[in-house]
């Protein structure tokens, strides 16, 4: 994690491909900019530059005794008379989503907590009703709405306790479907959406904590691993004044289909669900009326792969919204039926019109502005490791545009105001610093003449030449032609010969060869590897998200472990032909997904591959949870031949080179069973390894004094001593 100053008030933060602004909001109507700095909040107005205090710490004292709040996460009332403040979280799987919300009234400077009968840390996902009267928050499981005048508390559902649950998810629709805050405030105020999951049918998986006292303690987690069943789920409609709930009655048994969307239909009487059967390959979108619960369909496609949630199209999903347009008539929609992720206007009937037309996808919306007549969002036709801002008319007339500026060549990422005249954009290319800056639209000039990005692209243009880092394409016998990125020793020598490195990741979840800077950094490296000799590449091989169209991404379904892997391996037989190469000294890792693959390459292609580091790794994919693994790799009801193809601990006989295997005994994503499994099977035929579990570490490996230092130095100690640098 990495800080900066911008004009002295902007904190930033970096994360992967994108930098994103800590806190930051933008006012209604798009002119003022609010952002927390130094424990305070300040206001930013973007037409005068005008940058003035809004909220001291004074003004965040629960008491004069108390110490301030912290902001971890605010919001306003739509009347901007209240701000609610996110403050003393904890982490619910892999983000912070429960902790204390407090409200201020902004007019007087009053400061209380809601939810004080609540246990501490309970309250997750608070949101002010649309009129200003009410929250509504969840506690343990169970949904509740408090009035702001008075803090009087109702509790609008009881049934929430053990496995089920009321207005959040179990582990695996958090985990696989970005669904967390699981319930939306009706147009109206007066009454609340919310999805029930029924996890009673979801088996349990034993972790055991051996680590925090004498006795081991048994962590259960509801799972529901390949071919097991699904937790029901269904949406309901309750009313705050009487609490009487209102199921909605869509087609089909609750524990045979996923529910993955669930909104307000651009008013109080409808709302719009998404359904996904379990195959994840037809979508029904359907009406539903909120007195009566009948559901209509409007809307069906079908996949013969599997179909993207809207979390892959559309960052802002994790907190609820639809684009609806024309007065509720017609929404924004993407779709990958021409073989490109294209955006379509849909109606109400159900007929579409496509907006984005051409061989090019549609890599994320930033910002529908319909009073400007136009939907923004990032794509890269030409360049899959980069990312540019385009946009293009809401009428459907006329070709997508360009703004980000051509001689930007990189990684772009933007939060555009509302209104679209402002956004705050970030930058970075793999010999350009993370750089970001105020921008105006559609001109895409700096704010107040300012031209950070412009200045940082001209200072650094000569780092390209001196860079150690070189982007390519690597084309293999079978015709595949993949993305890669290759770090240099330093001094290099085109006569000598050097140690590759590999880095992978290789599944449906991330791509590894993306145009930004620090793409060559090895977090668990100890020290440089340039400097020590090794020649580090990352391919991005047929599976991954890049933006190349449907045909590249989906073309891994039912060959998760077979086609990445081939893909990677023939690959590395093109870099080996390069004679500065040393064939006898090639070692891979991966991490989660990544480390699967590196354990499949060691196996599968141990005339390549000498030496391999496998963090976290899915050794058995019938161990893995079922919408993940069912989604890419078919139905297993049918056959489990494709899982047992692709599994690593198929192939685990064959293993000739050296390995080390990490896994965390906590891990509650990829199960420590998968590391005991593949045990077994080395053990079986007799294959030496090298194997560290940490002890009730979770998938990130990070709990623990001393787990990061020592992590990096067995990452580092092993490699050197497998894969050896020098001539």
């Amino acid at each position: 994690m990495f800080r900066s100053r911008f004009f002295g008030f902007f904190v930033f933060l970096f994360f992967g491909t994108a930098v994103f602004a800590q806190g930051i909001h933008w006012s209604t109507d798009g002119r003022y900019m609010y952002q927390e700095s130094g424990g305070q909040l300040f206001r930013l107005d973007l037409q005068s530059g005008e940058r003035t205090p809004f909220l001291t710490q004074a003004s965040l004292r629960p008491s004069r005794s108390q110490e301030p709040l912290e902001l971890e996460g605010f919001s306003f009332s739509q009347d901007q008379q209240w701000l609610l403040i996110f403050t003393h979280t904890a982490r619910v799987w892999r983000y912070n989503t429960r902790g204390d919300y407090w409200l201020l009234h902004l007019p007087t400077g009053k400061l209380r907590q809601l939810g004080k009968g609540r246990p501490a840390q309970s309250l997750m996902f608070a949101k002010i009703s649309p009129d200003g009267r009410n929250v509504a928050y969840v506690s343990e499981k169970n949904l509740y709405v408090e009035e702001v005048a008075t803090g009087v508390v109702k509790a609008l559902t009881t049934s929430g306790k053990g496995k089920l649950i009321n207005g959040t998810f179990d582990w695996v629709y958090e985990e696989e479907f970005s669904l967390r805050d699981g319930f939306r405030w009706s147009p109206d105020s007066k009454r609340i959406a919310f999805w029930q999951v029924d996890a009673t049918g979801t088996r349990d998986f034993y972790m055991m904590n051996n680590t925090d006292s004498v006795y081991a303690r048994v962590v259960p987690v509801e799972y529901p691993k390949v071919g097991q069943p699904i937790s029901s789920v269904r949406a309901g409609v309750v009313d705050i004044k009487n609490g009487q709930t209102r199921w909605m009655v869509i087609p089909g048994a609750p524990n045979q289909h996923y529910l993955v969307r669930l909104e307000w239909a651009a008013g109080p009487e409808e709302l719009i669900v998404q359904q996904l059967d379990r195959r994840q390959q037809e979508s029904k979108l359907f009406l539903c009326s909120a007195a009566t619960g009948n559901a209509r369909l409007m809307h069906q496609e079908k996949e013969e792969a599997w179909i993207d949630i809207q979390s892959a199209w559309d960052d802002g999903y994790a907190n609820g919204g639809w684009d609806w347009l024309e007065k509720g008539n017609r929404f924004l929609w993407a779709s990958e039926k021409d073989g490109w992720r294209h955006l379509y206007l849909i109606d109400r009937q159900g007929k579409e019109q496509l907006l984005t037309k051409g061989d090019y996808d549609v890599m994320r919306i930033v910002r529908v502005d319909e009073a400007g007549g136009f939907v923004y969002f990032m794509a890269s036709p030409d360049d899959a490791t980069c990312a540019y801002l385009y946009r293009v008319k809401l009428n459907g007339e006329g070709k997508a545009e360009r703004l980000t500026p051509g001689v930007q060549k990189g990684t772009h990422a933007y939060d555009v105001a509302p209104g679209a005249k402002f956004a705050f954009h970030s930058f970075s290319n793999y010999f350009t610093p993370y750089v970001t800056e105020l921008i105006t639209l559609p001109d895409h000039k700096g704010w107040m003449g300012q031209q950070r990005v412009s200045d940082a692209v001209n200072m650094h243009r000569k780092d390209s030449i001196s860079s150690l880092v070189s982007f390519m394409k690597i084309k293999t016998a079978d015709g595949v032609e993949m993305d890669a990125w290759m770090q240099k020793p330093f001094g290099f020598n085109p006569a000598k010969k050097y140690p590759v490195v590999f880095h992978v990741y290789s599944e449906p979840a991330a791509q590894t060869v993306k145009n930004q800077y620090g793409i060559e950094d090895n977090r668990l490296y100890t020290g440089d590897m340039a400097a020590d000799g090794y020649i580090y590449i990352s391919m991005d091989n047929r599976g991954t998200p890049a933006s190349k169209g449907r045909a590249w991404r989906k073309s891994i379904y039912k060959k998760i472990g077979i086609v990445n892997i081939r893909d990677q391996a023939m690959g590395a037989k093109e870099i080996l032909k390069w004679p500065f190469v040393d064939s006898s000294r090639v070692a891979v890792w991966g991490w989660s997904g990544g480390g699967s693959a590196t354990l499949n390459l060691l196996f599968q292609y141990p005339e390549i591959y000498k030496t391999g580091i496998a963090i976290a790794a899915v050794a058995n994919q019938l161990t893995y949870d079922n919408v993940y693994q069912e989604r890419y790799m078919g139905s297993p009801f049918e056959s489990t031949e494709a899982y047992v193809k692709g599994s690593p601990i198929t192939y685990a006989k064959n293993l000739k080179g050296k390995l080390l295997y990490i896994h965390g005994t906590g891990d509650d994503n990829v199960h420590y069973q998968n590391a005991e499994m593949l045990l077994n099977e080395l053990i079986k035929y007799n294959k030496q390894f090298q194997f560290m579990p940490y002890p009730n570490r979770s998938h990130g490996i990070y709990e623990g004094e001393g787990t990061g230092v020592h992590l990096k130095t067995m990452f580092t100690n092993f490699l050197k001593e497998n894969c050896k640098v020098g001539d």
